[in-house]
This record gives structure tokens, C-alpha cells and sequence, in this order.
């Protein structure tokens, strides 16, 4: 995972009011496995920022890894 990826949430952090599956972009590399992930609504405005490890996070693609023939 990289600066300004897509990533998701594997798992809920109520007390932050994210569910699980709740979309965010890393922002910022913290150090090797941890980032700082922003979550904004559909206007930009972010919301919530949470440090997390890699293993709570799934990285998104918006297109295929392969050229299916």
C-alpha cells in the first residue's frame, strides 16, 4: 500500500462511527505497515482520520490486474 491508494476497512471502529467496508485514501505513510487514512463524504469533507496497520485495511482496484483475453 502506498500514499493516496483506496483502501476499505476489514473491520468496524464504532467509537469512530466507521463501519466496516467504509472507504478511505492513505494520506500519509507512517512508517513501513502503518498509515494515516482519511474518510470524507461524497463532497470532500473529511470526516474521520484514523492511524491503522495494513492487515485492517483492503486495498482497492478500479481495474483488472490482468487483460482477460
Amino acid at each position: 500500500m502506498k500514499l493516496l491508494d483506496v483502501v476499505a476497512l476489514v473491520k468496524a471502529h464504532p467509537k469512530k462511527g466507521l463501519h466496516r467496508g467504509q472507504v478511505g485514501t492513505i494520506v500519509e505513510v507512517l512508517s513501513p505497515g502503518v498509515f494515516l487514512v482519511e474518510f470524507a463524504n461524497l463532497s470532500g469533507e473529511a470526516y474521520a482520520f484514523l492511524t491503522l496497520p495494513e492487515g485492517e485495511l483492503l486495498r482497492l482496484h478500479h481495474q483488472p490486474a490482468l487483460k482477460v483475453a
